[in-house]
């Protein structure tokens, strides 16, 4: 697993585990969400979270996905095990831990999209590795990019 930093090291971080997506159009872009919350500038993040009850990382990589984006996925290879200490909306700290997989695009469900603060963007990888607000996303990433 690779760790990155906390953003202040003293505060305590809750552990999350979590699961993330890297999926891949025809045009070879990558599917991001734009996060608008109330008050705050909207940030990127790889479509995924949080892994409920006992759902496997993959149950949870593929509700999530629905979720978020409204698009149907089946979860590949794993790209790297991180662990991401961050700020929540809300400011609460919590350590994502967990994986980022490689996912292929089987479908779209408009009707799993429930998240209506997450929009469904198309990224060049490049640009991705940029826009997006986790080093652990912006890291997986550039991997996924290296082994195509």
């Amino acid at each position: 697993m690779i760790a990155f930093y906390a953003p202040d090291a003293s505060l305590e971080y809750g552990d999350r585990h979590a699961a993330f997506g890297i999926a891949e159009d025809a045009r070879g872009h990558i599917a991001l969400v734009e996060v608008t919350k109330p008050g705050k500038a909207p940030y990127f993040d790889l479509p995924g979270g949080a892994v409920d009850g006992d759902e496997t990382e993959g149950q949870a990589l593929v509700r999530e996905f629905g979720e978020e984006t409204g698009l149907v996925v089946e979860v590949g290879t794993l790209v790297v095990d991180v662990s991401q200490p961050f700020l929540k909306s809300d400011g609460q700290p919590v350590r994502n831990y967990g994986g980022i997989y490689a996912v292929t695009l089987a479908g779209e469900r408009p009707e799993l999209k429930v998240e209506d603060d997450h929009r469904l963007v198309w990224l060049d990888p490049r640009d991705a590795v940029v826009a997006l607000r986790h080093d652990a996303h912006s890291w997986a990433v550039a991997a996924w990019m290296r082994k195509g």
